[in-house]
């Protein structure tokens, strides 16, 4: 196992909203800035090194029927903590933003997802890799589709007025329609360019996805 392609898969190849969609309550919510993006995927990366870690630590102690519960605790437990040093030390405007969707990791798919996935089956360090790679692929994304929704509504960055003529916001694109509509442009982009490099190669492209070979929650109601 290569601890690099475990890193790297999650920035593009899986990434977890450009090609898996997964975790699209807070990217379609939150994302009306690229602050607020930033802010949630450093949230969530955080909790997925912290569960990865203890997941993968305690992998061979879990009984396998109550494994998914203890995972959501220790999930809780990680986000319990993010929760309250962002409450502390947090700009209260970013904390005021996220709202509920801090406590709401506890639910995200991504987190559980590579929880029982991933961390479950392999050692500590390829869990730690693995959660790096997917928070970091889905912290870039929430950045990149939080910035690019904030310069079009408003000529801005990071706060930061990058067109000084532009008087009158763009109210679409901060709000919930104008996340779906960018997001599916985006993904329009993404799938093209990878169906044009397969036909160049000669071969049919597959969308990647989760696989049911590397996931056994559909098992929890046989246990």
């Amino acid at each position: 196992m290569s601890l690099l392609k475990e890193f790297t898969k999650g920035l593009a190849k899986e990434n977890p909203v450009f090609v898996l969609l997964l975790g699209m309550c807070p990217t379609l919510a939150v994302t009306n800035n690229a602050i607020n993006g930033l802010g949630m995927g450093v949230a969530t990366l955080c909790v997925l090194i912290g569960s990865n870690t203890v997941i993968s630590m305690i992998r061979n102690v879990v009984p396998k029927k109550v494994r998914i519960p203890c995972y959501i605790v220790v999930i809780a437990s990680f986000v319990t903590i993010v929760d309250l040093l962002m409450q502390a030390y947090a700009p209260r405007s970013l904390y005021e933003a996220l709202g509920i969707f801090i406590p709401l990791i506890v639910v995200n798919c991504i987190v559980l997802g590579r929880a029982e996935a991933f961390a479950s089956k392999n050692g500590v360090i390829a869990s730690i890799c693995d959660a790096l790679g997917m928070g970091l692929g889905f912290t870039l994304a929430l950045v990149v589709l939080g910035g690019s929704r904030e310069l079009l509504a408003s000529g801005s960055l990071f706060q930061v007025k990058l067109i000084e003529g532009w008087s009158q916001d763009f109210m679409l694109m901060g709000q919930a329609p104008g996340a779906f509509i960018l997001l599916g442009i985006f993904l329009g982009i993404i799938n093209w360019r990878n169906i044009r490099k397969a036909k160049k190669e000669g071969r049919s492209y597959t969308p990647p996805g989760l696989s049911c070979s590397t996931c056994n929650l559909c098992d929890l109601g046989k246990d």
